[in-house]
């Protein structure tokens, strides 16, 4: 039985211990007296007390398991096959044994690794069917418990607080603690990073071509780090896409809420909104397929020299995913200019044009500009348009008929191939990385200070 199956069940389980809970205490209100709470809290008390319990020993079973059992696993290999095998090497002969237990045999494996393979799988059908029964008896028990706690005086409802609020806190924290975990580990691979590479060559360097010798006898370059190509190739396509999405963001949120009628607004609207929706692959797809072509087809009918990736193709597609991004901030920042600004406007002799020139625009400029930086930051962050549209080569230039890259797409390219996970090549992704991510978070706090300071309390 997979996990997920275990879970609808307990889940199933969990209804069944409101309904009998809830039924419970309908029973006991029937005698007259008055209760603590109402029954719907004595289903809760006892779904919670059925589901929680059981979910948490699923989530603690299901992460402990894989280690419990390649640690049994490989303590039972002969010794011909441990011995002086490094963790690294060891992980692979884990990854053969479950690759055969998987029937995925390749060759003809050892008898050693045909009977680890045999045992893993006995040991993945003990561990599957143990948890079944464990967490079936542990949601069943803390049901039945649960009845048993259920009178006049009992304060479901209290408890039944009392459990969403840890239960917040502990959501709470787990996300706060998965923050710092990501921040601790691009800080430290980045340390270490910088302790090979000097970081003012990284910030300041003009030729980018991280490749160095992945074993001893190969033969390769020193490695260039200077970054200046990548950050400049992010920020020129990130400034063609805002060339493309604010214009036409802005005018079409201005569009909508001041000239466009319902009809057209309810239909106009929800269709800029998919845009939001459509996978970035999408957009690639259609860069790579579409644009690009035609850009590069067009420049050679104007005698220019256009290369198969541009940052034209994909900056300008990019500027299309944002249009929604920019268009709903300026919506929601123009709609909530009151009413009586316009009506003070046309009774001074405005028109249409001077009011949303002159009044609009300016009470709505904190949310259009946060609008706007949040747009910046997620085209920062942007991989797979460029990928497939600007190419790889770390170009200095400012011609957008050119291909150039950005820090979102060599931190893949660094992070794919034969490659120690401690050498510079791949230590420099944690190091763009780090830029990456204090970028986005300079932009976004910005954004939001903009709009904290700027933002006007209208009656």
């Amino acid at each position: 039985m997979s996990a997920t199956t275990l879970l609808a069940i307990v889940l199933i389980l969990a209804l069944g211990g409101y309904l009998w809970g809830r039924a419970n205490a309908g029973a006991i209100k029937q005698s007259g007296k008055g209760m603590h709470s109402i029954p719907a809290y004595h289903g809760y008390f006892v779904a919670l007390a059925c589901g929680l319990p059981a979910f948490l020993l699923v989530l603690v079973w299901l992460a402990a398991q894989n280690t419990v059992i390649d640690t049994i696993v490989v303590a039972d290999l002969p010794s011909h096959i441990t011995d002086g095998v490094e963790a690294s090497r060891m992980s692979l002969v884990l990854s053969e044994i479950k690759s055969i237990a998987a029937g995925r045999i390749f060759g003809t494996p050892d008898q050693a690794m045909l009977d680890a393979a045999e045992r893993y799988s006995a040991l993945q059908s003990i561990a599957s069917l143990a948890m079944v029964v464990s967490t079936l008896a542990v949601a069943i028990a803390a049901m039945v418990y649960a009845r048993s706690r259920l009178s006049l005086e009992f304060r479901a409802r209290n408890r039944v607080d009392d459990i969403l609020r840890w239960l917040l806190i502990v959501c709470s924290v787990l996300a706060i603690m998965t923050t710092l975990g990501i921040i601790l580990s691009l800080v430290i691979e980045s340390f270490a990073f910088f302790s090979r590479v000097p970081v003012f060559d990284f910030l300041f360097g003009m030729t980018w071509s991280p490749q160095t010798p992945i074993r001893a006898d190969q033969v390769a370059a020193a490695g260039a780090f200077g970054a200046v190509p990548v950050f400049w190739g992010t920020i020129f396509i990130s400034a063609i896409a805002m060339f493309v999405a604010l214009p036409t963001g802005l005018f079409s949120a201005i569009y909508l809420v001041e000239y466009s009628n319902k009809r057209i607004r309810s239909f106009v609207k929800p269709l800029l909104e998919i845009l939001a929706g459509i996978p970035t692959i999408v957009y690639g797809f259609f860069a790579i397929l579409t644009v690009a072509p035609f850009i590069r087809e067009f420049g050679t009918s104007l005698g220019l020299d256009v290369a198969s990736n541009s940052a034209l193709a994909a900056g300008g597609v990019m500027g299309i995913m944002l249009i929604p991004f920019i268009s709903s901030f300026a919506d929601d920042a123009i709609s909530a200019v009151p009413q009586s600004m316009r009506d003070g406007a046309y009774a001074l002799g405005a028109t249409k044009a001077e009011t949303i020139r002159q009044v609009l625009l300016p009470a709505a400029l904190p949310g259009i500009v946060g609008g706007v930086l949040l747009a910046v930051s997620r085209a920062i962050g942007e991989t797979m348009i460029v990928v497939m549209a600007a190419g790889l080569t770390a170009t200095l230039t400012a011609n957008p008929l050119e291909g150039v890259t950005t820090v979102t797409v060599q931190i893949v390219t660094l992070l794919i191939g034969d490659t120690e996970f401690d050498s510079p090549k791949t230590l420099a992704a944690f190091g763009l990385g780090l830029v990456l991510f204090i970028s986005t978070l300079a932009l976004n706090v910005i954004a939001l200070q903009v709009v904290k300071r700027y933002r006007e309390r209208y009656e």
